[in-house]
């Protein structure tokens, strides 16, 4: 296989207006968290309220993935995707309306952003299809690292740019920006032009296709796994965003040291991103699952807890990993998993990832009142690295090869 370019996929039309636009849309959706805080709480003054319309987006999100996986491998994939960036920017521009004539109320919210996530739970498992279907084969790495470098950096450059508005205009400015981003990425997605392969169209029951689609995940050992894996990471990392800034505020010195932590884990995604535009290991998901391992050195750092530069460093390289790690996951899939199947294997992937991540978070607190926040973070930290290794070490996973 001849070598390819980092930048290589921007070299065709169509991924290089998909990723256009992804790039927009996210920034977008980037500044939404910090609006959406304050628009909350400025409306009820109640956390309690914020994490109900925190939680009406994500029920519907979670509940109807495997239907996007359908839906996405039964009709062409841009379409759908077109679709779900209209409805969202329906949603966005109706909750700026509200909010900046001052007729939002709580339950406005609440439906919106239920709405919105519905949405997400179609555009995420055909995002993964289409991304062979506008990248050719050899350059899917690349593609995929592009994309989550994208993401990254709108992440980390999101929150900072939405303060601004949020403290001068109020929070409603922020929403018809994300809007409009949306009907850019819409725009974007309409001037594709083709793809390499069309999803297969449905004749079946939707339940045929679950099972089919469920057939392909259980049919291979190290998708299987890897998505169980996914699930006990999400689970067992999260006592590090719930009890971190606890430690950050009792222990490091306030929101300053919390705030470099973070900060540093979206540099290090940055950087896991930019690796990912290069290195390809020999074997292709075991070194990066034995990398994973390294994600749980921050909580464990903190349960002590060590100085916040140290903190803040091992935040960097367990992100990087993550980021890495993501990037090759994505292109494995798309590489072997039959286009006609991808999103609904996708969707599986997803479905598996979120699962029992909120679970790990409203379990962090509760856990670190009965047994202690060291022990806790501890805990999860040991579960992280102990998971990553076995995963890494299933026949299967350790020996599926990248294509030279």
């Amino acid at each position: 296989m001849r070598s390819v370019g980092r930048l290589d996929p921007l070299r065709e039309r169509d991924f290089r207006l998909v990723w256009a636009g992804r790039t927009i849309s996210e920034l977008g959706s980037a500044l939404v968290p910090v609006a959406l805080t304050f628009a909350v709480l400025d409306l009820t003054g109640s956390a309690t309220s914020l994490g109900l319309v925190l939680v009406s987006a994500f029920v519907p999100r979670v509940v109807l993935l495997l239907l996007g996986g359908v839906f996405a491998d039964r009709l062409p994939r841009r379409r759908v995707m077109l679709a779900t960036d209209v409805m969202r920017a329906i949603t966005q521009g109706v909750v700026a309306f509200l909010l900046l004539s001052g007729q939002a109320r709580l339950w406005h919210l609440a439906l919106l952003f239920a709405a919105y996530g519905a949405a997400d739970a179609f555009f995420s498992p055909a995002s993964t299809g289409l991304v062979p279907e506008v990248a050719a084969t050899e350059r899917l790495q690349q593609a995929n690292a592009l994309l989550s470098l994208s993401r990254s950096a709108t992440t980390i450059a999101g929150p900072a740019l939405a303060g601004v508005p949020v403290a001068t205009s109020g929070t409603g400015v922020v929403f018809p920006v994300d809007a409009g981003t949306f009907l850019v990425s819409g725009l974007a997605l309409a001037l594709v032009r083709g793809a390499r392969g069309k999803p297969a169209f449905g004749g079946t029951s939707v339940a045929t296709d679950l099972r089919v689609g469920w057939q392909e995940v259980i049919g291979r050992t190290w998708v299987w796994t890897s998505i169980v894996f996914f699930s006990v990471s999400n689970f067992a990392v999260a006592p590090l965003f719930v009890l971190g800034p606890v430690v950050a505020q009792s222990s490091l010195g306030g929101p300053e040291a919390w705030g470099l932590i973070v900060s540093c884990a979206g540099v290090g995604s940055l950087l896991g991103d930019a690796a990912a535009l290069t290195f390809r290991p020999r074997r292709a998901l075991a070194p990066c699952y034995l990398a994973l391992a390294s994600w749980g050195v921050a909580p464990a750092l903190l349960a002590r807890p060590f100085p916040t530069a140290a903190i803040a460093a091992a935040s960097a390289v367990g992100f990087a990993a993550l980021s890495f790690s993501n990037a090759l996951w994505l292109t494995v899939l798309q590489e072997r998993i039959p286009r006609q199947s991808l999103s609904r294997v996708s969707a599986y992937d997803w479905l598996g990832s979120r699962l029992f991540q909120p679970l790990g978070y409203a379990l962090a607190g509760p856990a670190g009142a009965a047994i202690g926040i060291p022990a806790t973070l501890l805990a999860g930290a040991a579960v992280q690295a102990s998971a990553s290794v076995a995963v890494a070490f299933v026949p299967a996973v350790r020996n599926l090869k990248s294509p030279r």
